[in-house]
């Protein structure tokens, strides 16, 4: 176990600031141009997949009493990140309206890698800033979500995901089988209905309309409206048009990640609409060092799921005894998620001994690979 006087130093905490390569990175392609746009997406994938496999696995666990005073530097740039990518966002909508060396194709390549960027950072750490306490950490995280215009995933992802995952009910557990070209749109639509569903029925248990003021809703729609706005005064219909496509490749990589986190995990039930309490071996969890430094360690999942008040250099990763893992990290995983053949052949036989191990008693699986057990109470 790392004690919390080791985790306090700036150096155990110097991996996680990778992501500020990136920032440079997307600068430097958009200056160069042609076919140097590429590179952003190429890093994001391929060079921490490189990575993981030259640096292996990381199986070791911070102190989880650690006090928030020992995670400073952790915290703080997940501070810094939403001014930094706004800079970024709308300095690049601008530097490509106004330069003439970028043609409409390396346009569209370079935000295709600002959109792998806000998607696979940007979410990332909103999704560490929403579970925060903290008002202020709550409100950066709406604005991360806001520069990709998915801002209901704060609500669906605390009130709904946490909640049901596992379960007929949560959209966002994909299914035994199901490709992830079927997943992508069911998801889109379910956490849409199933995040204003939850809201709206968390003001009605305090006797209010669904339109109170204090539906968040209405902030979200504010704050994506900004963003739009911004962009199109920034960069004219072109800038407009390129800051909805990056908000389109984050989504994706965002889904992506969601499908592979709980693929074919679900909870028993327990009869009468009534499910087991949400386990370590609900999520896969994966060990990869360096997709961990870059992602802030989202893929110990199991533990995020078990503890989601955990800050994320306190997460625990588990044995496989204890949680079911992934055999590559994020980054591989995702490319192989977008070939539903090979994804099958990888996966399905992992969830097939994850069955055996966990759940032996039960031997008809259809209504649970096809979400037709009742909906949790």
């Amino acid at each position: 176990m790392i004690p919390s006087t080791d985790l306090a130093k700036p150096e155990n905490a110097l991996p996680f600031w990778m992501s500020l390569f990136l920032i440079l990175l997307l600068w430097s392609v958009a200056w160069a141009g042609g076919w140097w746009v590429l590179l952003v997406p190429l890093a994001t994938w391929y060079l921490f997949a490189g990575l993981d496999a030259l640096l292996g696995l990381n199986r070791d666990n911070a102190d989880p009493e650690t006090g928030e005073e020992d995670l400073y530097w952790y915290r703080l740039i997940t501070l810094i990140w939403p001014a930094l990518q706004a800079l970024t966002l709308f300095g690049l909508i601008w530097y490509a309206t106004h330069s003439d060396h970028l043609s409409l194709a390396a346009k569209i390549g370079l935000f295709f890698g600002v959109g792998v960027v806000t998607g696979t950072v940007g979410i990332t750490y909103s999704h560490e800033l929403m579970h925060q306490q903290d008002r202020r950490e709550r409100f950066l995280g709406d604005l991360l979500l806001a520069m990709v215009l998915y801002s209901h995933f704060r609500s669906e992802h605390l009130l709904v995901h946490h909640r049901y995952v596992g379960t007929p009910r949560d959209p966002v557990t994909a299914r035994y089988n199901e490709g992830f070209y079927r997943f992508f749109p069911r998801v889109l639509i379910g956490v849409l209905r199933s995040s204003f569903r939850a809201e709206k029925e968390k003001l009605a248990r305090r006797g209010l309309p669904w339109n109170d003021p204090s539906n968040p809703f209405f902030r979200y729609w504010a704050l994506q409206g900004a963003m739009l706005l911004g962009a199109l005064v920034i960069g004219g219909w072109g800038g407009l048009f390129l800051f909805l496509w990056q908000a389109y490749v984050a989504v994706w990589q965002l889904e992506l990640v969601n499908y592979i986190e709980h693929y074919g995990l679900t909870r028993k039930h327990l009869g009468e609409g009534k499910y087991e309490h949400v386990r370590p071996h609900h999520s896969w969890n994966a060990e990869h060092r360096a997709s961990n430094w870059l992602l802030i360690n989202l893929q110990r999942h199991s533990d995020h799921h078990y503890r989601p008040d955990r800050r994320f250099p306190l997460l625990q990763t588990y044995g496989a005894d204890e949680a079911p893992q992934l055999p590559h990290g994020y980054p591989v995983m995702t490319v192989v998620a977008m070939l539903p053949t090979l994804w099958r052949r990888v996966m399905n036989p992992r969830v097939r001994k994850w069955r055996g191990m966990y759940y032996p008693e039960i031997t008809d699986w259809q209504p649970y690979n096809k979400a037709l057990n009742p909906a949790p109470k």
